[in-house]
């Protein structure tokens, strides 16, 4: 095949409307994650609260991690009174509403002087924000054949980076400009901005209403009509909570238990670093402008390129492979920061160190997600990648709700080091995954 016509073969595979559709819900789904807890870090430390308090702040991204408890409903269940957009659109858009409104009341809180409300808040947003998941990754596998898949995970991540750095970066430098660019904290500017994200999320709401309704495959209890009330719940409490338990280990077998303490510990290294990522911007001397430059937007166009690298290398070697890989650059850039952390305020070091650091977590990410992607039944799609994605979550949240308190007692350079050997874990169940797995 020549070059031409694969260049016109991906143009039309990346036109199609299913999987422009799911880049849009993939920047949707990223839109709220930095402001529930990653801008906001900066926001917090600004205002003068604690890292130790930040480092328990994180906890409320733990919503992202406990999803898998209310994901059969999402699964399985239209909302009533938005039931006639259909199961997917109608969580998606009732969640979508639901972060509209909790951005606007964190815009309108001061954690100088009402942190337990902006926490409150900051729960709300990531409850919303978990149900708006669920509902995009059964969107997204349920809206094209198994073929097309590895397109619409591109996409969802393309989008999902994509917002990453419209509500990072976006936000940093609206803040200082709302601010006037001043190094004082001032709180009307990080309101202000706050506003603008709600605003950029009405767009999201919007796409999905004009968006169609995916194809289901629906499992065996909806094909019944004509069971009695007591036994269409026997079979819905079977089907939506245990089947999709039952169906992973019974194709598994005792792999499964290897596979989940895989899923649960992957992402430990660069989640805990990453709580206190922000606070530690701010305490080097680093300020909004150049943290947004760096960090958001460099970083971020960095992630992009190792996961189109990781797509080219899963190809060439496999997904198991590629996941051991970025086990590895994962542990090791944690290594770069705590270097960092003794150079002082050097800004091309910062642009080496996050360079590295995101490069390495594209290509950990794409094959990640075609992993968790790769071992979802479509009878049970919603609730089994819940499932994954919050024991990926569960561990790391949780211990990261500690970060603050472990770089008081630490300094930030043990603190890194520490995290860089939280990685051995998921080193040695790569290697042990490949060792078991068939070729």
């Amino acid at each position: 095949m020549s070059l031409l016509s694969s260049a016109r073969s991906a143009i039309q595979l990346y036109a199609r409307r299913s999987v422009l559709t799911v880049f849009i819900l993939g920047f949707s789904g990223g839109l709220p994650l930095m402001l529930v807890f990653g801008v906001l870090s900066f926001w917090l430390r600004e205002a003068g609260v604690s890292r130790e308090q930040i480092g328990y702040f994180s906890w409320v991204v733990m919503a992202y991690a406990i999803k898998l408890f209310w994901s059969p409903l999402v699964d399985h269940c239209a909302l009533p009174f938005l039931k006639k957009l259909g199961r997917r659109r109608s969580w998606l858009a009732a969640s979508q509403l639901l972060i509209i409104l909790a951005i606007v009341a964190m815009a309108g809180t001061d954690p100088q002087q009402q942190l337990h409300l902006m926490a409150a808040y900051a729960v709300v947003l990531a409850v919303a924000s978990a149900t708006q998941d669920i509902a995009i990754d059964a969107y997204r596998i349920e809206s094209a054949p198994d073929k097309q898949q590895a397109a619409l995970a591109a996409s969802y991540l393309a989008g999902y980076r994509l917002a990453m750095i419209f509500s990072s970066a976006g936000t940093l430098w609206l803040a200082a400009w709302f601010g006037q660019h001043q190094p004082q904290y001032q709180l009307v500017a990080w309101q202000s901005t706050y506003l603008v994200m709600a605003a950029c999320m009405g767009l999201a709401l919007v796409n999905t209403l004009l968006s169609p309704e995916p194809e289901q495959q629906l499992p065996p209890q909806h094909q019944t009509t004509q069971a009695s009330a007591f036994n269409r719940l026997k079979q819905w409490l079977n089907t939506a909570i245990l089947g999709p338990f039952i169906d992973f280990f019974r194709r598994n077998g005792w792999n499964a238990l290897l596979i989940l303490s895989l899923i649960a510990c992957y992402r430990i290294t660069d989640v805990v670093m990453g709580v206190m990522a922000n606070v530690f911007y701010v305490d080097m001397g680093f300020s909004k402008e150049e943290v947004a430059s760096v960090s958001k937007v460099f970083g971020v166009i960095m992630t992009l390129l190792g996961a189109a690298l990781g797509g080219l290398l899963i190809n060439s070697f496999g997904i198991l492979r590629i996941l051991l890989l970025g086990a590895v650059l994962s542990a090791l850039t944690n290594l770069l920061f705590s270097y960092l952390s003794t150079q002082g305020h050097q800004l091309n070091l910062l642009i080496a160190v996050i360079s590295m650091d995101n490069l390495s977590a594209g290509i950990a990410t794409s094959a990640f997600i075609a992993y968790l992607s790769s071992l979802v039944n479509l009878q049970y799609t919603a609730t089994q990648y819940a499932l994954f994605s919050s024991l990926m979550l569960l561990l790391p949240k949780f211990l990261g709700g500690f970060s603050g308190g472990w770089v008081e007692v630490l300094d930030y350079d043990r603190f890194f080091i520490m995290t860089a050997f939280m990685g051995l874990p998921a080193i040695l169940l790569c290697f042990w995954l490949i060792k078991k797995t068939p070729q």
